[in-house]
């Protein structure tokens, strides 16, 4: 059985969209009404763990998520597919191109992470692994990835939104998975010449314009940048109708 997934078009043009650490399937929900579903069928996918997949054994590593994404592109009959991943799921778009170039067409990576993988000292590895069994500390990380600008009540609603959609076992390992996976040499062999956008948020402390200059844009021949005003890491809750834009204009040039 493939997973779940909630889909949004039906148009000629099919992107999957791969979720971060702290979403599901319905993560995107705010650009939803501004994404053209005439000429795209956006089939964003839960990870086993989240959303409609909550209680789904697996490894709950990076590559499971891209073979999964795969195997759902099976199911639903795409036999080329764009696909569009933030945080965590722009390092399984990166595997899931090395699995099946010749399948994807374009790549966009919002504020993702590298396949290089993050490395953190012991006191923030220690901060983000308790993120797994506590609610207020989801909502700290989430205050400090979006520049500790935006209102407390959004911060409640974004750290109880993770809380309830991801099984906490599962939410552990991925982050074990996306922090300590590192297959950037052989995304630096395979120097693919698919199109990709990195996309980040100006208020991104991390995952920010320096970084995908050493990664991405360091990795992909056709690779380029854009810094969404206004964002941090969450640009399709602090700007969804920019990032629809964004991503749209990146999928429909030729």
């Amino acid at each position: 059985m493939h997973n779940s997934y909630h889909r949004v078009g039906h148009g000629p043009h099919a992107v999957i969209v791969l979720h971060g650490w702290f979403g599901d399937a319905h993560a995107f929900a705010p650009m939803e009404t501004a994404l053209d579903g005439s000429a795209f069928s956006y089939v964003f996918m839960d990870n086993r763990g989240y959303g409609g997949m909550r209680g789904a054994a697996g490894a709950y590593s990076i590559d499971e998520v891209a073979r999964d994404a795969l195997a759902l592109a099976d199911a639903l009959g795409f036999a080329t597919f764009s696909v569009v991943g933030h945080s965590m799921g722009g390092m399984a778009l990166e595997r899931l191109a090395l699995l099946a170039p010749l399948r994807l067409r374009k790549l966009v990576a919002v504020a993702p992470v590298p396949s290089c993988g993050v490395a953190f000292d012991a006191a923030a590895r220690a901060a983000f692994l308790a993120a797994a069994d506590d609610v207020a500390a989801r909502r700290a990380i989430i205050d400090r990835s979006t520049g500790g600008r935006l209102p407390g009540t959004w911060l409640d609603w974004k750290a109880q939104y993770s809380w309830e959609s991801a099984d906490q076992a599962a939410f552990a390992r991925y982050f074990l998975a996306w922090s300590g996976t590192d297959f950037s040499g052989e995304v630096r062999g395979t120097a693919s010449n698919l199109p990709l956008l990195a996309l980040v948020g100006e208020h991104d402390p991390r995952f920010n314009a320096d970084l995908m200059r050493r990664t991405y844009l360091a990795w992909y021949p056709q690779a380029r940048l854009e810094v969404l005003g206004n964002a941090g890491h969450y640009p399709m809750n602090e700007t969804p109708l920019a990032l629809a834009a964004s991503i749209e204009a990146f999928l429909s040039a030729l």
